[in-house]
């Protein structure tokens, strides 16, 4: 037990489990990879529209499984529409006050643009021909932009609640540091360039943006282990929590094989050109995803148990 004054000490664990650790992963990839591919699409080349398509196919059946997620760790997932809707006026419920309310409506919104740029990246390759128009959700165009940006940042925010929605409970850890929210958007950005490259690999996507998303991942690993490390030391004594077990996961498993191993397979002296090491990459990448979820074990488990 920490003996560091804190009253976060008072207050009952709120027993998630391995459902609430799948949805934090699988919501942190949905935001993430929608946020990526809006800025492939606003920014990239047009040769690189694939890789967009990728993170916008990603997207869609991520947000789809993390609101099921979410439902069935209900006590009673047959009232998850309550979450939205008032019982006795049938009403919209919004609560400024309450993240997990921002949150569902975020994660409601987030669905539908996340649905139609699936559909506009079908259009593109005429997979989807019951409505063509749907590709006009992507840039280029006026249309397209704004469509891409705003669901961009509904992304952005999807990627980083959960880490809001901890900060906000009043548990040892959670609530000890400002930087919970940043380490979750900063490891959904590196855990979705990761799928986004391993399915570019697998199915023998060339565009010259791979190449530059494999130098991003990289970077966003290097923020990543800076943020991961001053929310380490924002925790101040609390951060004895973390002298067990779970303080040597977050090591091995994070650390060492979710950031570190992945950067020297990503920055190995060979020519980062072409199809330059494409195993070492897709190991760096599964690694990263592997690293991402291990994270979010410990964060959710070990706080939990204090």
């Amino acid at each position: 037990m920490i003996t560091a004054p804190s009253s976060t000490y008072f207050t009952a664990p709120p027993h998630w489990e391995w459902l609430v650790v799948f949805y934090f992963f699988v919501g942190g990839l949905a935001g993430g990879s929608y946020f990526l591919a809006a800025l492939i699409d606003l920014f990239g080349r047009y040769q690189d529209r694939p890789l967009a398509r990728l993170g916008y196919y990603i997207a869609f059946p991520c947000v789809i499984l993390s609101g099921l997620l979410l439902i069935f760790d209900l006590h009673r997932p047959e009232r998850f529409w309550h979450m939205l809707i008032e019982s006795n006026t049938l009403q919209p419920m919004f609560k400024l006050w309450s993240p997990m309310s921002i949150g569902s409506w975020a994660l409601l919104i987030f669905g539908f643009f996340s649905f139609v740029s699936f559909l506009g990246a079908l259009a593109e390759v005429d997979r989807f021909r019951w409505w063509p128009g749907a590709v006009r959700t992507r840039p280029p165009g006026i249309l397209g932009a704004l469509f891409s940006m705003i669901g961009g940042l509904f992304g952005f925010y999807v990627a980083g609640y959960t880490g809001v929605l901890l900060a906000v409970t009043n548990r040892p850890i959670w609530s000890d540091s400002p930087l919970l929210g940043m380490l979750f958007i900063v490891s959904a950005a590196s855990i979705s360039a990761a799928l986004i490259l391993l399915l570019a690999d697998r199915l023998d996507f060339t565009p010259p943006g791979v190449v530059s998303l494999h130098r991003m991942d990289a970077w966003v690993l290097v923020l990543e282990f800076i943020v991961l490390v001053a929310f380490l030391v924002s925790l101040g004594p609390v951060f004895r929590a973390w002298l067990n077990a779970w303080g040597l996961l977050l090591l091995f498993g994070v650390i060492i094989l979710g950031m570190l191993l992945p950067l020297a397979l990503y920055w190995r002296r060979e020519p980062l050109v072409g199809r330059f090491n494409l195993s070492n990459a897709t190991a760096a990448a599964v690694l990263v995803l592997v690293g991402g979820f291990i994270l979010r074990v410990v964060i959710v488990f070990s706080a939990q148990g204090v």
